[in-house]
């Protein structure tokens, strides 16, 4: 199920009728079937609202469902990133690779548009390849294609945003990623392509599927779906891997793409030791413009479901996976088993952020759309990361044990997030169901990993160094 999804909140006349299209499914999930509860049109990656903001402007935003959406530069704020910038470290040299399905037709466009409204530099390079096979062309009324077409511009656009110096390569595959195996084959070897011509320093990937839809580690393996990331990390300064948490807490799909586990369940990749798993966060703005981390969940939102519909950062523990030596110091938390997320970054469709497309698609115009879900905060942590490998001087491979080393010295990279949970509820076969989640809190936690960061130390940390003074 391709989620970790980018999420684009329901504005106008979607709110009116109570449609709410919540990413991540391939058909509309019996939760949001009985009466009274919100329509959730599911798509692979993005929430196609019925309308759009007229402008990226707050009252805009506020006037459409009462939330307020940052601005890159807001974003940028939020993790103490100008410091950075004033040194010249903005990713330059370093390349962010990301990975999606079908990508969109306008993307080149698009990021422009979003470049000129706010001040942003042009990427030094964006390139696009195809290396699995060409893509299906162009089809306005295939709601998965247009989906995956909402998470391609998310991804681009916030990766640039956290590291407006570095190249992006956006890697396009011809099928799309479900639930289970499908679609991670040919994901794979576009990764390995990436890999073989080292054509990059960090991957993002903005999409996951349930543990439980793979029949599984021994399926996984006979696909050999790990091969690029076991082949990232056995390289000298290889490119570190990232994937997205989800955004349905900690409940998730069944293969059918539609139905919810009623149990806690997570995903794979972030579940892979080899992967850093990025979960999400909301961003709390304070009255002197700071901004605060919580542990990111919108169940009770009214604009997102009001209840029904679990929408919050993803979380848990793995059953393919048993505790990895880096998760040693954290045992007290994940027992024998691989806990995800590692780190977070906002997500929260309460504190979404603008974006631009224009591809062709049936049911929405071209504009700004509030855009929300671990598939914002896995590209911007990516970001991140490129900023790192700038003050290294080369790629950094495999994170987590330095991510785990840092939280445990408390390092001033690293912000404890304490509040907040990803406990979720949702309506399924007329039955109402909570699954009980799990308490942010500091160290280590299952819904935010060892927290969210403060870009300015961290960039400096991750790379071994001590930020100047």
């Amino acid at each position: 199920m391709r989620k970790g999804k980018a999420a684009v909140l329901a504005t106008g006349a979607a709110l009116a009728a109570g449609v709410i299209a919540v990413a991540g499914c391939s058909a509309t999930p019996a939760a949001a079937k009985s009466a009274g509860a919100p329509t959730i049109v599911a798509t692979p990656g993005v929430i196609h609202p019925a309308g759009v903001v007229a402008s990226p402007s707050q009252a805009h935003c506020e006037e459409a469902f009462s939330s307020h959406c940052l601005t890159p530069q807001q974003v940028e704020t939020a993790y103490d990133l100008g410091p950075l910038y004033a040194r010249g470290v903005t990713g330059k040299g370093e390349t962010i690779v990301i990975v999606d399905s079908f990508g969109s037709p306008t993307i080149s466009h698009d990021l422009a548009v979003f470049d000129q409204q706010f001040k942003l530099p042009a990427p030094p390079s964006f390139r696009i390849i195809t290396p699995d096979g060409k893509i299906p062309g162009w089809n306005r009324s295939d709601s998965d294609m247009t989906g995956w077409g909402g998470e391609t511009t998310l991804d681009v656009e916030y990766a640039h945003t956290i590291a407006p110096g570095a190249n992006i390569l956006l890697v396009e595959t011809p099928v799309s990623e479900t639930e289970g195996v499908t679609g991670f084959p040919q994901i794979v070897e576009a990764e390995n392509y990436v890999l073989a011509h080292h054509l990059g320093d960090v991957i993002s990937q903005s999409f996951e599927a349930t543990e439980q839809t793979f029949a599984g580690l021994a399926q996984i393996n006979a696909y050999h779906l790990r091969s690029a990331y076991e082949r990232a990390a056995g390289e000298e300064d290889g490119p570190t891997v990232l994937a997205a948490a989800g955004d349905t807490g900690a409940a998730d799909v069944e293969l059918n793409g539609s139905t919810y586990y009623t149990h806690r369940v997570t995903s794979w990749p972030d579940s892979d030791p080899l992967v850093t798993g990025v979960g999400g966060t909301e961003l709390v703005a304070g009255a002197d413009g700071t901004y605060q981390s919580v542990a990111w969940n919108d169940t009770d939102n009214t604009h997102i479901g009001g209840g029904t519909n679990p929408s919050a950062g993803g979380g848990g523990l793995s059953v393919l996976f048993t505790r990895p030596s880096f998760q040693n110091g954290v045992e007290n938390v994940v027992g024998a088993a691989r806990g995800v997320p590692d780190v977070s970054m906002n997500a929260a469709c309460s504190s979404p952020v603008f974006t631009y497309q224009s591809f062709p698609q049936d049911s929405t115009p071209a504009g700004w759309y509030p855009s929300c879900g671990t598939s914002e905060a896995t590209p911007e942590f990516a970001g991140i990361v490129a900023l790192a490998d700038q003050v290294a001087g080369h790629a950094l491979g495999v994170i987590n044990p330095t991510l785990y080393k840092l939280s445990a010295e408390k390092a001033p990279g690293i912000v404890p997030v304490t509040s907040g949970n990803n406990t979720v509820t949702f309506v399924q076969n007329g039955t109402t169901t909570t699954i009980d989640g799990f308490d942010a809190q500091a160290g280590y936690s299952l819904v935010d990993g060892v927290g969210t960061v403060n870009g300015w130390y961290l960039a400096y940390e991750l790379a071994g160094q001590t930020p100047p003074k």
